[in-house]
């Protein structure tokens, strides 16, 4: 396939897959309605970022094994469910919080590792990906194609990524919207948490084949 015919095709199939609900978009949503926009940004970088995990064995042959593999899937839906749980009891237990009595110094500092390491372990660990980059690849890529075009066409995705998702922490923290959500936050937290943990248990129930 043509270079820029795959990297169109790429940019088309990625973007519907970002935009399409999912653990990525609650992890965002959440951390900006209840943390900002530095930390919903943050997020972002983390799930771009794991990506990077995907796109390496791809790039290497892996994804059609792990694909096909009933117990390597079992692993990773078990890992990616149980952190989509515990990330959703945390929300669940959320309470309610005078953001104004919160120093300025704190909620800017954060815990910007925290933050990029949650959407970093958000993405990596989501067991539908295998499937996913199997079929992304097998479309756009051949065994002769050179690796720096394979590294290009991963940097690509991970740059679409981050930008869908920068997209929606703008807005998720835009001062309308802001404002509307900062007086209930900790429900927010606690739908969203609700939302995780459903979705963690639809992870871990789900068939493998």
């Amino acid at each position: 396939m043509e270079f820029t015919h795959g990297l169109l095709l790429i940019t088309v199939v990625h973007l519907l897959a970002a935009a399409s609900p999912g653990p990525d978009f609650l992890m965002v949503t959440q951390q900006t309605l209840s943390s900002g926009k530095k930390a919903g940004l943050l997020c972002s970088v983390g799930i771009a970022l794991g990506l990077s995990v995907h796109i390496t064995y791809s790039a290497f042959g892996l994804a059609a094994v792990i694909a096909n593999s009933v117990s390597a899937l079992l692993v990773i839906k078990m890992l990616g469910g149980s952190y989509l749980i515990y990330l959703g009891v945390r929300g669940i237990r959320s309470r309610p919080k005078n953001l104004e009595d919160i120093p300025v110094a704190e909620i800017k500092a954060g815990s910007s590792l925290k933050a990029i390491g949650a959407g970093f372990l958000c993405n990596a660990l989501n067991p539908k990906a295998p499937v996913y980059f199997v079929a992304l690849f097998t479309v756009v890529l051949s065994p002769n194609m050179p690796l720096h075009l394979i590294l290009i066409y991963g940097l690509w995705i991970m740059f679409l990524q981050f930008a869908w998702f920068s997209f929606v922490a703008m807005v998720f923290s835009a001062p309308p919207i802001a404002r509307r959500f900062k007086r209930f936050g900790h429900y927010v937290d606690r739908v969203m948490g609700g939302a995780m943990v459903l979705l963690g248990l639809k992870v871990i129930t789900s068939r493998t084949a």
